[in-house]
């Protein structure tokens, strides 16, 4: 983003991904840094904006003409300061960047409509994402600083961290800041990542479902040795269960792409829920779903014994899908 991207102009940005949204408002604010180190920002919520406030914090001051305010909570701005916020925004001083942060949902649906149609308004939407978009997310991530990731790294991080984008973000800083200008590989990934409690979580709960005993023992036994939580355990059984379900009773013949969205995960989960559902049918998986349930609240207080409610989730998932 440069500075004549958002100097005398008004900058919308709306959606309810927060990581997002202050991601653009952080680029907006550098750009302006950028072209002039004294510039002078102002923060200020909409419900307090008026036309008064609004001209007091875009003014110059005595040490720069350069300034950057932002509003948010755009979707509180009060009736009466909207005329003023939209004749501002038809005619934006020239020295200034002005940033709108609209949290997303219907409340102030109507101002946004009057905004976007102004030449001097550029809206960055930051919706949140689809579960397909998070490989592409996590590529971006890691190219914004200076080195790229093979896809299958890309999904290993993913299911390492989960689907939190500032901890996704911060992961792939840290990968790209390790390799710079690598492409980083899905055995590096695993090397910074992949004993993730999270990541042992899903490998226990990937073994039952598939129907390997004696491999969810063995998973289910490093991953509390390793101080995993048993709620996180119960956590990952409960996604797998809930994504095995949709899979089995999705109609046939979809598109790949269709098929993902269906079951709710990314393409790419899709290779490994198609080998866990062979001898799973529908009953069987509401069995199942009963059994995690009935662990969750074992974990949670009504068993004394979380590890032995374990082990008799994971003997009970693999026997039903023997069975």
């Amino acid at each position: 983003m440069r500075a004549e991207d958002v100097l005398g102009r008004v900058i919308l940005v709306t959606g309810k991904e927060e990581f997002l949204g202050a991601r653009t408002v952080d680029d907006v604010k550098a750009a302006v840094r950028a072209f002039d180190a004294e510039t002078e920002f102002a923060d200020s919520a909409a419900a307090d904006l008026t036309l008064a406030s609004l001209g007091e914090m875009s003014a110059p001051s005595l040490f720069s003409a350069i300034r950057c305010v932002v509003v948010r909570g755009f979707e509180n701005l009060p009736d009466e300061s909207v005329e003023g916020v939209l004749s501002y925004a038809a005619a934006p001083v020239e020295d200034v960047a002005l940033v709108l942060v609209h949290g997303g949902g219907p409340k102030g649906s109507g101002v946004l409509t009057k905004l976007r149609k102004l030449p001097a308004v550029t809206e960055h939407k930051s919706e949140e994402l689809k579960p397909g978009d998070f490989p592409a997310f996590v590529a971006n991530e890691v190219r914004r600083w200076g080195a790229t990731i093979e896809r299958d790294a890309a999904d290993v991080l993913i299911e390492s961290i989960g689907r939190d984008l500032r901890s996704l973000a911060g992961g792939a800083h840290q990968l790209a800041n390790d390799f710079p200008g690598e492409r980083i590989s899905e055995a590096q990934v695993r090397r910074y990542f992949g004993g993730r409690a999270e990541a042992k979580s899903f490998a226990v709960a990937d073994a039952a479902f598939a129907g390997r005993d004696r491999a969810a023992l063995e998973e289910l036994r490093w991953a509390l040795d390793a101080g995993t939580p048993a709620v996180l355990v119960t956590s990952a059984f409960a996604g797998s269960a809930r994504g095995l379900a949709r899979l089995v009773s999705a109609p046939r013949g979809m598109r790949e792409a269709d098929l993902a969205r269906e079951v709710g995960v990314p393409p790419w989960k899709l290779r490994s829920l198609r080998d866990q559902a062979r001898g799973w049918n529908e009953p069987g998986l509401a069995r199942a779903i009963r059994a995690v349930a009935q662990a969750d609240a074992d974990i949670k207080g009504a068993a004394s014994d979380a590890s032995y409610a374990l082990e008799r989730l994971v003997l009970t998932i693999t026997s039903l899908r023997r069975g």
